[in-house]
């Protein structure tokens, strides 16, 4: 098998490749990045030589290129694509939102035409279409209850609209087309080879070089974190065995505030609690997600394996032995001031 898996040098689609390369070593996958500021070389390096790798640079709203890859003249047949590239930061949607619209609701659409016009392959079998999506397209909660999947699409930031148009438009080919497509929206991830203008890189590179860690508010935004590596276990199996046209949750059940998360990280790295730096919160800024995961656990028996208070305490420590990706990244990024980004805790599900 092989799959076309966009975004894979950001940090949920190069876990996802790594995730793949681990438990289906038969299969071949092809990353389409573009390699912008979140997306880095370093996250794959040691599988450029891998036989079952191929890298190509673009962006998935490049409609030839992308032709060219679904329709398999350039790299052989796909049997599968699984969308998560996109523009993330909640912030940088603020100040730009014609990136976010571009790259998130027409790339889409340019991935699932493709996908549409090339999908029925000579044997039968069409070719199965992954979303990755995020809790924020559901809104903010109140201090009771979860998003399901029926929870009404309240997308509050140019993030999370585009995200959401993005979702609309897979639901729709499905509906017109009959394309086989599968949605996942998931809570905030966390783990090794995040880029560090998310919560938790940018508090430990912040901290350890005992830089203010900026924290928006109050502090008392709640947010349900979910290891990456158990997101990637539930994109894959819905990638196999998700039903057409169905949406599936994936959350972690870790409710935490970015204050608790804040002086978790400080305690860890020996650090006092008098580097938080209070700053004005965002516009537009969701008080609360939580994720009800009840139909991926019951319907495909998805099941994490980490949980948060090991998990977290294996990410940091990751962070701690890579300091070297950790500069590299920063070094690489461009037009990025870290210093201006505060406990956010958006981490989003589009891989970068």
């Amino acid at each position: 098998m092989q799959l076309l898996i966009t975004g894979g040098l950001g940090f949920i689609g190069s876990n996802l490749i790594r995730y793949i390369h681990k438990n289906h070593p038969d299969y071949k996958v092809i990353n389409l990045d573009a390699e912008t500021y979140a997306g880095h070389r370093e996250n794959l390096e040691d599988l450029e030589n891998d036989p079952r790798y191929t890298f190509v640079k673009g962006r998935i709203e490049d409609k030839v290129l992308v032709d060219e890859i679904v329709s398999g003249s350039k790299f052989g047949r796909i049997d599968g694509i699984i969308n998560a590239a996109a523009e993330t930061h909640v912030d940088r949607s603020i100040t730009d939102p014609d990136v976010f619209v571009h790259s998130n609701v027409l790339g889409t659409q340019n991935l699932l035409e493709a996908a549409y016009r090339h999908g029925l392959r000579r044997d039968g079998a069409p070719i199965r279409f992954v979303q990755v999506s995020t809790d924020e397209v559901y809104g903010s909660l109140g201090p009771e209850g979860y998003f399901s999947e029926e929870t009404p699409l309240t997308p509050n930031s140019p993030y999370s609209a585009s995200k959401a148009g993005a979702d609309m438009l897979c639901r729709a080919y499905f509906h017109t087309y009959g394309l086989p497509v599968m949605i996942t929206r998931c809570s905030n991830n966390y783990g090794p080879y995040q880029h560090p203008e998310k919560l938790i890189p940018l508090f430990i590179m912040n901290a350890l070089q005992d830089k203010p860690v900026p924290v928006y508010g109050d502090g008392m935004n709640v947010r349900d974190w979910l290891h990456v590596e158990d997101h990637c276990q539930a994109i894959v199996l819905v990638f196999h065995k998700g039903k057409s046209g169905e949406v599936y949750n994936v959350g972690g059940h870790n409710e935490r505030r970015n204050l608790e998360i804040t002086k978790l990280i400080l305690k860890e790295l020996g650090k006092g609690e008098d580097l938080i730096k209070y700053v004005e919160d965002r516009l537009g800024h969701d008080r609360r997600y939580a994720i009800d995961a009840t139909k991926l656990r019951s319907e495909l028996g998805w099941k994490p394996v980490h949980n948060f208070e090991s998990g977290i305490h294996q990410t940091i420590r990751w962070y701690l032995e890579n300091k070297k990706w950790l500069e590299a990244v920063t070094t690489h990024t461009k037009g990025c001031d870290n210093s201006k980004f505060a406990s956010c805790g958006e981490l989003t599900a589009a891989g970068k």
